[in-house]
């Protein structure tokens, strides 16, 4: 393993990743320049060609979920159930909708999630139903205009969170009844 040493008046950092060396010395001075985007990456807003959908941004490292760039699918898949209404789901993560996904569906009965899984475009077939945090980065970004779409993430064994995108605010619903659904997959660089 290659090892940088990144210096800055009496710090010194040593690190495999150039770019981690970077982003923290760069909190320390903002003398120091981070690299550009890589190349290729499209604006958010804008179709990813080969990727299923729309560039939603990049989504710094959180937990057990590594960095990677949010792709919106460009489909609207319907209104669908969340699922399982009075049943505790193990879907609880706020940002990591392919966790919450894999728990809807080794479950099983939760509609909403199940349009989403079975989502393809580009040939990609890894698509999520997001968590609450992705729906957020969705709206924050302007990329939906209206509509009440559903999260993965549940609140309780009665409600799950779903995003309102008309007025940007968040909140809970039945589960049994039906909202929107906008499937997300991770694009790992």
């Amino acid at each position: 393993m290659q090892m940088i040493t990144v210096s800055h008046g009496e710090t010194m950092l040593t690190t495999p990743d150039a770019s981690l060396a970077l982003q923290v010395l760069t909190g320390l001075s903002g003398s120091i320049k981070l690299p550009a985007a890589p190349s290729g990456i499209p604006a958010v807003g804008e179709y990813w060609p080969g990727q299923g959908g729309i560039n939603a941004g990049f989504v710094p490292a959180c937990g057990n979920v590594p960095a990677h760039y949010l792709v919106l699918g460009d489909k609207d898949l319907g209104e669908f159930e969340w699922g399982r209404y009075k049943e505790e789901s193990a879907a609880t993560s706020k940002w990591d909708g392919k966790a919450n996904t894999d728990a809807l569906i080794a479950a099983g009965g939760h509609p909403a999630a199940e349009a989403a899984r079975t989502y393809t475009a580009d040939g990609h077939t890894d698509f999520d139903l997001p968590a609450a945090a992705q729906l957020y980065q969705v709206w924050v970004h302007g990329l939906i205009a209206k509509g009440a779409y559903w999260s993965s993430t549940q609140r309780s064994a009665y409600y799950a969170f779903l995003m309102h995108f008309g007025g940007g605010s968040q909140n809970i619903h039945v589960k049994g009844l039906e909202l929107r659904v906008r499937p997300v997959r991770r694009f790992l660089q």
